[in-house]
């Protein structure tokens, strides 16, 4: 499915149920009152508690390629070097009948392993995920092969392929550092974009750590980059380069209101699809570990008027019910007002640190949540009235479609 056109939802509410487990591993199951989710509905995760079944005590599937050498960015050579490793990615889907969906890819491993954007390889526009019935990978060369889905996480839009490393040559590109990317900093975006193989784009990164919505999940992105470089349908799951031809994110959504590329992409960071990534090889699932609240920020303009002590972190908006966060204590708020044009749900406790890591906004706690692991406990430090106070909460593992949304 390439790139596609972003719908704006207007929400003041961050779901704090976020990523990932970066360590862990044996495979447990977990439903119900875990989850969060109520009644007859229950959701099918898996649960770390070891390393090495998430790929984290053995080597990871990514490629030994070295960076360019020198700081300057230089678009051509990058072009020479590395569209070797950029594939094209093909998705035949049975509904519509046969029809086939095309995106971009990179190749992570001499192994075979191929990153690209879930959205490429799964439908999720109805309530049951549809995986691609066949999945092909194209080279430079117009070479076509045939892929194996390992699998997919629907909340960074990230997915993993296999090609028998024996059916052609293969040109793996090194993968970089998100967590180092800086607004201004130049990138090269390379893909397909509406099927013209083996292109490449430029640009700048415009702003980093963007809170987007999911094209595969009702959670968001929170991380997100921001390029201008031109990217549009056809050019999701690609690599985007920096000067030295390493991959620091995987471009993914265009925001637009013509349908075109206006200036403005957006790419997963790869620290991000790398974790995916390393699960993904191991397990073929990804797990996230759960909180149960929705958050919006508080600023110190709103504490005033709310009469809160801090003045800075992040307002519990709603806590749901049996999940993490209720069962320690963690309270909501309770109607809607609007002030300074924003819709916000006053009286909840705010968030003002994490296992003593300061808080200053909601995506901070989504982000905070996000380096966890299901089962593990955090210590929520609160503002609640003129109290602080500490909880401690056993975070839980996420649910598919929680009763708290964006």
């Amino acid at each position: 499915m390439a790139t596609v056109r972003v719908v704006r939802r207007p929400s003041t509410y961050v779901v704090v149920a976020l990523a990932a487990a970066l360590v862990g591993g044996v495979v447990a199951l977990l439903a119900g009152e875990l989850t969060g989710l109520m009644g007859k509905r229950t959701s099918t995760v898996y649960v770390p508690t070891s390393a090495s079944d998430l790929g984290l005590a053995r080597d990871e599937p990514v490629s030994s390629a070295r960076p360019l050498t020198g700081s300057r960015f230089d678009p051509a050579r990058i072009y020479a070097v590395r569209s070797p490793g950029v594939v094209t990615v093909f998705a035949v889907f049975d509904q519509p009948e046969n029809h086939e969906a095309q995106g971009s890819g990179f190749i992570v491993s001499g192994a075979g392993y191929i990153l690209t954007s879930a959205h490429v390889v799964i439908d999720t526009s109805t309530s049951k995920t549809i995986e691609a019935r066949n999945v092909y990978v194209g080279f430079k060369d117009r070479d076509r092969i045939k892929a194996t889905l390992v699998g997919w996480d629907v909340y960074d839009d990230v997915a993993l392929l296999k090609v028998d490393e024996s059916a052609h040559a293969l040109a793996p590109v090194p993968l970089g550092d998100s967590s180092r990317v800086h607004a201004g900093d130049p990138v090269a975006a390379m893909g397909s974009p509406f099927g013209n193989e083996d292109s490449i784009t430029t640009g700048v990164v415009s702003a980093i750590r963007r809170s987007i919505a999911s094209l595969t999940s009702v959670y968001k992105v929170v991380d997100a980059i921001q390029i201008d470089a031109p990217i549009t349908h056809g050019n999701s799951g690609g690599p985007l380069f920096d000067a030295r031809g390493r991959v620091i994110g995987i471009n993914a959504q265009i925001r637009t209101e013509t349908g075109g590329a206006e200036g403005v992409g957006f790419a997963i960071p790869i620290n991000a699809a790398r974790r995916s990534m390393t699960q993904l090889a191991a397990t073929g699932h990804v797990v996230y570990a759960y909180l149960g609240v929705t958050t919006e920020d508080l600023t110190p303009t709103l504490a005033r008027h709310l009469g809160y002590s801090a003045t800075r972190g992040a307002i519990v908006g709603e806590v749901k019910s049996g999940g993490p966060a209720a069962k320690e204590g963690l309270r909501g708020g309770s109607g809607d007002e609007t002030f300074n044009g924003q819709s916000i749900t006053p009286g909840g406790d705010v968030i003002v640190a994490i296992d003593g890591r300061v808080v200053q906004s909601a995506d901070d706690v989504v982000r905070e949540v996000g380096s966890r692991v299901p089962g593990q406990t955090i210590t929520l430090t609160i503002v609640r009235g003129d109290e602080r106070k500490t909880l401690h909460v056993k975070l839980g593992a996420r649910p598919t479609a929680p009763e708290t949304t964006p």
